[in-house]
């Protein structure tokens, strides 16, 4: 009786201090990486400016990256996560304010061109909290730890089927004013379900916080420098993948579009189906031969649609590609959560994010300056080294004595 109590009781603080709050950040989080470019075309109807704000967007992002987690070390999730909540519901709608009444004078474009690199700074920030509140409560939850995780990656996973479609039907129905408003109550909402817990840093932790100190964290867990490598080009492929495909499905193919966005959507459903099942795997088989498992399947996966030549092939071999990803990162982030100590766990979170982030915008400049007949080549070359990289990677996972089993 008092061992069942004792789970209830942790599932229960789990929901309110890490999933409700992580939740509602995430909704707040999707608006924003899918609605502010929605608001910039909405109100300037020009495309250039549309993809201008979305690299508005991204590049303070990667920015906050290297001084989010050592504000987060320094400072504690807790007046981090808040802090970044609150500046972004009150930059939201201050721009909600200037785009509502003209008579301030400001323009529309210039307004929603500075929200957006805004609005990015403070979302990574927020989330860079939040996940180091899961990581704490995963390695709380010591070989459950994998089940923590998969939960965090099924809230992130809906917020990512549900942001893009939320934010257009907010926008087209309510215009710009209501979409930045909702935005605005999710992000006060977020930072009011926190739970006022004590999270003072030891000085310790204070004095080891930066991105130096990240450094010397992942180079001195060799387990972990692994996975992010192997992880670091499996990316690759992706990024190049998810750049190129406007491209092959549109102009190759000679689809919508929408197709070409559908092709995404099946995915991210593919991939939370996928964490579902890793979490239960892991349970029965272990970490390792589930995330060898993964890996395999995204590798075959990823050198199979190189050679795919029909809008079916590509929308069942990214599923399934996404799918093998998604196993992939419920073993990083179980794995992260083990290995990095607590005082400079945000610090190297945020390294490893922003090294498997850095392929995205690499892949955009590289899909520019390709001919389109030589898409198709970058791509099986990519394929390529993922699945030497994977390959390498948890053949060294295995003898090293740190992975967890």
């Amino acid at each position: 009786m008092r061992a069942a109590r004792t789970r209830h009781d942790r599932r229960s603080s789990l929901f309110r201090g890490v999933y409700l709050p992580r939740s509602v950040d995430g909704a707040a989080f999707a608006m924003t990486t899918y609605g502010i470019p929605l608001i910039v075309v909405a109100t300037t109807g020009s495309a250039a400016l549309t993809g201008l704000a979305f690299a508005l967007e991204w590049l303070p992002r990667l920015v906050a990256f290297t001084v989010a987690g050592s504000l987060v070390d320094r400072h504690g999730i807790a007046r981090v996560f808040r802090t970044a909540c609150v500046g972004r519901a009150l930059a939201v709608l201050l721009a909600a304010l200037l785009l509502a009444v003209p008579a301030f004078g400001v323009p529309a474009a210039v307004v929603v061109m500075t929200l957006a690199p805004v609005s990015g700074f403070l979302t990574e920030c927020s989330y860079i909290a939040a996940e180091t509140a899961g990581g704490e409560a995963s390695r709380t939850a010591g070989a459950r730890a994998h089940r923590v995780q998969s939960v965090l990656l099924g809230i992130d996973q809906t917020a990512t089927l549900a942001g893009p479609l939320v934010s257009g039907l907010l926008l087209e129905y309510g215009g710009p004013a209501l979409m930045l408003s909702t935005l605005a109550a999710l992000s006060l909402l977020a930072a009011a379900l926190l739970p006022h817990q004590p999270n003072t840093p030891t000085a310790e932790r204070r004095s080891a916080s930066g991105v130096r100190a990240g450094w010397g964290t992942l180079r001195a867990l060799p387990a972990l420098a692994w996975l992010v490598g192997g992880l670091l080009l499996s990316n690759t492929a992706i990024a190049l993948l998810q750049a190129a495909m406007p491209v092959i499905v549109v102009t190759e193919l000679g689809r919508s579009s929408a197709d070409a966005g559908l092709i995404w959507s099946a995915a991210a459903l593919t991939s939370l189906l996928a964490i579902t099942a890793a979490r239960r795997a892991i349970d029965r088989w272990g970490l390792w031969p589930v995330g060898a498992t993964a890996a395999a399947v995204a590798a075959a996966a990823t050198l199979a649609v190189a050679q795919a030549d029909t809008y079916r092939g590509y929308l069942v071999l990214v599923a399934l590609l996404m799918a093998g990803e998604g196993g992939l990162t419920v073993v990083l982030r179980t794995l992260r959560s083990h290995l990095i100590p607590p005082e400079t766990f945000a610090s190297t979170l945020s390294l490893t994010i922003l090294l498997l982030l850095l392929p995205f915008p690499a892949a955009g400049l590289l899909i520019a300056a390709l001919p389109p007949g030589q898409i198709g080549h970058a791509v099986t070359a990519t394929a390529l080294l993922q699945t030497l990289g994977l390959a390498a990677a948890f053949a060294r996972l295995r003898t090293l004595r740190t992975t967890p089993a």
